[in-house]
This record gives structure tokens, sequence and C-alpha cells, in this order.
């Protein structure tokens, strides 16, 4: 997958791009991350990609210049293209699903106030939020977004079962995790996860997701009563026991 990321900061995503998981998906190609800075298309002899905007009000506002000069330059026509912005729809698992399937995309990283909406009405360009909450620019809410739809592309991650049993895939939090030693300051490790019965030890999991869920995020818990998932026999009981807790 290519992402462009049109950014007036293009140092902000170094090591978001070239470290970790992602770095690695880079190094293989099946990630090509491109940078792109907006300035260098702006026209102005001193780089100016903002100014104020009609009508008052205060902050700085992308000019439309540069930003067609970019798309233009990078062929962007017809393509999805997606401006970090509380005006849209909240980033959800369905949403980084469907971003996982492109071929291309496009990031587009707005600061201070905002961009020119002319802009966003002639290239088409889809607006989308991480939550409700204001950044003072686009650039970490596109790095969350790519971290997010990134890591359901084939081959992004070293260990696919990782991706199936990590929190809200499965439509459960995860259950609490350890590692060695057994014993640290008289703090123990649950029996059950070292005696190596693989079926007890899922089961152990499967509860503890359950009434964290259920605890932390009832509205997870009630969604995932309502998909009416295929249980085993214990897990069954398991379910039955924690709904009638409550």
């Amino acid at each position: 997958m290519i992402i462009n990321i049109l950014t007036q900061f293009p140092d902000m995503f170094a090591a978001v791009t070239s470290e970790s998981i992602l770095g690695r998906a880079a190094e293989k190609g099946i990630l090509d991350i491109r940078i792109i800075n907006i300035r260098d298309y702006t026209t102005d002899k001193h780089r100016k990609t903002d100014d104020t905007s009609f009508g008052g009000g205060a902050g700085m506002v992308m000019l439309p210049q540069p930003a067609f000069d970019c798309f233009k330059a990078l062929g962007a026509e017809g393509k999805r293209i997606i401006y970090m912005s509380p005006r849209g729809p909240i980033l959800n698992q369905q949403i980084a699903e469907e971003l996982a399937k492109e071929e291309e995309i496009f990031l587009l990283c707005g600061h201070y106030e905002g961009v020119d909406q002319r802009i966003l009405d002639a290239w088409n360009i889809e607006e989308l939020s991480i939550g409700d909450y204001i950044l003072t620019g686009g650039e970490l809410a596109a790095m969350v977004v790519i971290d997010t739809f990134a890591r359901l592309i084939p081959g992004v991650l070293g260990n696919s079962d990782s991706l199936s049993e990590e929190s809200i895939y499965s439509g459960l939090l995860e259950y609490p995790q350890y590692t060695k030693p057994r014993n640290y300051e008289g703090l123990e490790v649950p029996e059950v996860l070292c005696n190596g019965n693989h079926k007890l030890i899922h089961l152990w999991q499967y509860e503890h997701s359950l009434r964290l869920t259920r605890e932390r995020r009832p509205d997870l818990f009630e969604k995932y009563l309502a998909s009416e998932p295929v249980l085993t026999k214990d897990e069954k009981k398991i379910l039955e026991q924690i709904i009638h807790e409550q």
C-alpha cells in the first residue's frame, strides 16, 4: 500500500515511519510511506502555506494553492483522500478495515485553524476524527490512523494470531497478561497460566476478558452479547454465570 502524508511538518513522522512495526513493514516493501512537505509546492517566496481567514477569527488557514498544486503533482485526482478533522466521523474498527483494503491513500494534515474549504470540496476529501477533542494539528491524528489500519494489512504484523486475539478484534477487552518471573516481590502469576493445560488457560482468559469488558466497557459487552457468538459448552457456562452476576 502507498501511504501519502501531506504535511507542513514532515519531521514529525520520522520516528513513526522508520521504527517499530511500520518501519519493518516499509523495509519489506509492504508499505510505501511517502512524506510530502506541502511547503515545497507553495509559490510564495517565503514558503508561506497559510493566511488569516476571511470573516475574522483566530488562527491561520491553509492556502488552497499549495494543496491544489501538491495534489496535482501527486496524481491524487479520483483517489481516496482523508483530511484529519474533528468534524469527521470518529475512527473505529470498521473504518480501519476499509482503509486497509486501499492500494493508495492520501492523508492531509491541517494545522492551526484548518484548511480552506475549497481544498476539501474540489478534491472530494473525506474528513476523519480520532476523538472528541482538539489537537494543534493533524499530524498526530494521522499517525494514529496509519497505525490502526496498517497493522491490518497482511504481513505487517509478524504474528497474525496476535491480531485476532487483541482487544476489540474479538469483541472483548484483552485479558490480563503476565511474564517471567512467576513470583516477583511476593506477587504471583495465576497458577492456571503455568500448568500447561491449554483448555483451562483459554477458559481463564475468556472469563477475564468478559469481566473486564463488562466492568470497563459495558457498551462493548452488550454489543458482544447481541452478536450471539458461537461458543463451546464451557464458554457458554462462563458467560451465563457472568450475566447472572449483574
